[in-house]
């Protein structure tokens, strides 16, 4: 397929979707003012084409309501595999927005990804194939040589930037996670394995904060946050779990997650404008961590 081709689609289902429902006039419309029309109007032909091989690629369906007939965008059952296809689209979509920026593009500043680079495609190669894969693991509390490391890879998560893969070490026989970025000669094997048939990823990090996923037992949280650092929350939150309460001068959020050391540095990231509640662990974590940041100035 080719890359404008790929492009069209991903204009069409972009377009709609911003929409919500639009009519073929209105569509047409758009398209001519559009990088691929060439100032021709989208045929009727082409445009069924492409409601086929957007449903066949991505399974995304484009509907058209007979008594209005505008089209609109079915955006599934909410499931992992849609949310996967939805980071996808919206991935392609900001290419083709970046692209179409390039003459200003010493005024569009972005964040580096460099874990994505070199390791994420042979990854998801042998996920897809079930294969076990050998690297070397150099994590940054350790020092020399990188350790070799041979995994089963069962799921890909990424945070903050950084890609992980999380699986089996079949050496150690345990779950664990690995950055890409701190990946070395990474090698796909021959040799294959079956995911456990009680294995289920997306329960495995429900309750998870980032990529520390610890088997402890799943705490009730709740922080105090200051209005202005609340409408942050809203537009991105914490947690999948997040729930909020509204008073006068601050809100309550509340989650249900377990209690790891990255999520007490992500919460001291905010300084005063979050303060924990409950439970009683996670306020002693939070003295803890912040005694000793005043000690490391006092010293």
């Amino acid at each position: 397929m080719s890359k404008n081709l790929f492009s069209r689609y991903i204009w069409l289902i972009d377009t709609i979707r911003r929409h919500g429902t639009i009519t073929r006039d209105e569509l047409n419309r758009l398209w001519i003012k559009s990088s691929y029309s060439d100032g021709e109007p989208l045929p009727r032909r082409t445009f069924y084409n492409y409601r086929m091989a957007i449903e066949e690629l991505f399974k995304i369906t484009i509907e058209c309501n007979p008594s209005t007939f505008e089209y609109s965008i079915n955006d599934g059952d909410g499931t992992n595999s849609e949310s996967v296809t939805d980071w996808l689209l919206n991935t392609a979509s900001m290419s083709n927005v970046l692209t179409d920026a390039r003459d200003i593009s010493d005024r569009v500043f972005l964040e580096d990804v460099p874990s994505a680079r070199q390791f994420l495609s042979p990854v998801i190669g042998a996920m897809k194939e079930c294969c076990v894969i050998r690297f070397g693991y150099s994590p940054f509390s350790r020092t020399g040589t990188a350790k070799p490391v041979t995994l089963e890879p069962y799921f890909l998560k990424i945070f903050k930037l950084r890609w992980y893969v999380t699986g089996r070490n079949v050496k150690e026989n345990t779950i664990k996670t690995y950055a890409l970025d701190r990946m070395s000669q990474l090698v796909i094997t021959s040799d294959k394995f079956e995911l456990p048939p009680d294995f289920d990823a997306e329960s495995y990090f429900r309750d998870a904060f980032g990529i520390v996923f610890s088997q402890g037992e799943t705490k009730k949280v709740a922080i105090r946050v200051t209005p202005r650092q609340a409408k942050y929350f809203r537009a991105l939150p914490l947690h999948r779990s997040q729930s909020e309460m509204i008073h006068d001068r601050y809100s309550i959020f509340n989650y249900s997650l377990r209690l790891t050391p990255d999520f007490v540095q992500d919460l001291m990231g905010y300084g005063p404008e979050v303060t924990v509640l409950s439970p009683p662990e996670l306020r002693a974590m939070m003295i803890s961590s912040l005694k000793d940041a005043l000690d490391n100035y006092q010293q």
